[in-house]
């Protein structure tokens, strides 16, 4: 251990010895590490049987970013959450928007999560938002920055893909996490091809998450040739609608060319598509996203169709309500936290 690895380095909190061995908790990959190995993620060692993460603390990227950016359409609308990502990912996706932070560990920068939380609070943050890569490698810090943040009545948001255990899940929740934005990547063939991952994890943490009351969206990167068919995007809404709640907010979020994948864009009449899948499945809130400007990035009553909330891109630009009831026909929303803020540049 060298001085400079010092901040970042700190004990896993979840983790069972095997002999010399350790076996990782935190995502379900679970490696099981012989001394001196690191796991997939690279972001974990074991060290004399006792197993380090690597990245405590470790900061690529942070930013004052709308709750809409996440996307949280239904979750303090037009509030603001101080973001932060750190290093790397569990999984192997070759079109990550993200890849310059999650497909390796960089320079790191430390910030401890008093200072984190301190920051959000200077700079008239609502909430907290663990982000950018995945933040379940940044467990050991998020549950501390949770329970600070909550002691000062600040939210506390993940975007994940959901591959965390169930022991790294109940531990989150625990410490004050209030709303998490889950990536559906595909269908399981999709998921275990490009992702290198189980999706039935991903659907299982969902339903645990609706059964903890955690605030939960669900965002599907729409990828030509990976995600598209009819078939898939018609199972991914029947699993929520049947199995997270018809009233769970979907995003259909349009791809473009990024890190090793090169289809084309998504156009946007496949979005279109998949949004009426969505709504002839029982959906009441599909949402499109990265089309700055469409008619359904904005919220309407899905009981009368009167429109709610208007957004341009990742910002609330008008809000029609001031609780969860439609003012024109008393239908209850499922939105979370109303703050009446709209900010705007």
């Amino acid at each position: 251990m060298t001085m400079s690895d010092k901040p970042f380095l700190k004990v896993a909190i979840l983790q069972k010895p095997e002999g010399d061995n350790v076996r990782c908790l935190t995502c379900e990959r679970q490696c099981l590490l012989r001394p001196g190995q690191r796991g997939w993620c690279k972001t974990r060692v074991n060290r004399g049987g006792v197993l380090f993460t690597t990245v405590y603390g470790a900061v690529s990227s942070i930013s004052v970013n709308p709750i809409e950016k996440k996307p949280l359409f239904h979750f303090y609308p037009g509030s603001l959450s101080l973001t932060v990502g750190s290093w790397s990912c569990n999984f192997s996706c070759p079109w990550c928007q993200n890849w310059e932070i999650s497909k390796r560990i960089g320079e790191r920068q430390f910030m401890s999560p008093e200072d984190f939380v301190k920051m959000a609070m200077d700079l008239g943050c609502e909430g907290t938002s663990i982000s950018f890569n995945e933040p379940t490698l940044l467990i050991e810090w998020s549950i501390e920055v949770f329970r600070l943040a909550r002691n000062k009545g600040l939210y506390n948001t993940f975007v994940s893909n959901g591959y965390m255990t169930l022991q790294a899940l109940k531990l989150l929740i625990e410490a004050g996490l209030d709303a998490i934005n889950v990536d559906m990547k595909g269908d399981k063939e999709a998921v275990k091809n490009f992702c290198g991952a189980d999706v039935e994890v991903v659907w299982r943490n969902c339903r645990y998450l609706k059964e903890q009351g955690v605030h939960l969206e669900l965002t599907t990167l729409v990828i030509p040739g990976v995600n598209d068919s009819e078939t898939t995007l018609k199972e991914i809404a029947t699993r929520i609608a049947y199995e997270l709640g018809a009233e769970t907010p979907w995003h259909l979020t349009a791809y473009y060319p990024a890190y090793l994948f090169n289809a084309p864009s998504t156009p946007v009449e496949v979005l279109e598509r998949a949004y009426t899948i969505g709504k002839e499945v029982g959906l009441k809130f599909v949402y499109i996203g990265n089309v700055p400007g469409h008619p359904l990035e904005n919220t309407y009553c899905p009981n009368c169709g009167q429109i709610l909330i208007e957004r341009y891109g990742v910002r609330t630009t008008r809000c029609y309500i001031s609780k969860p009831i439609c003012p024109n026909c008393g239908q209850s929303l499922p939105i979370v936290g109303l703050v009446g803020k709209v900010r705007r540049g």
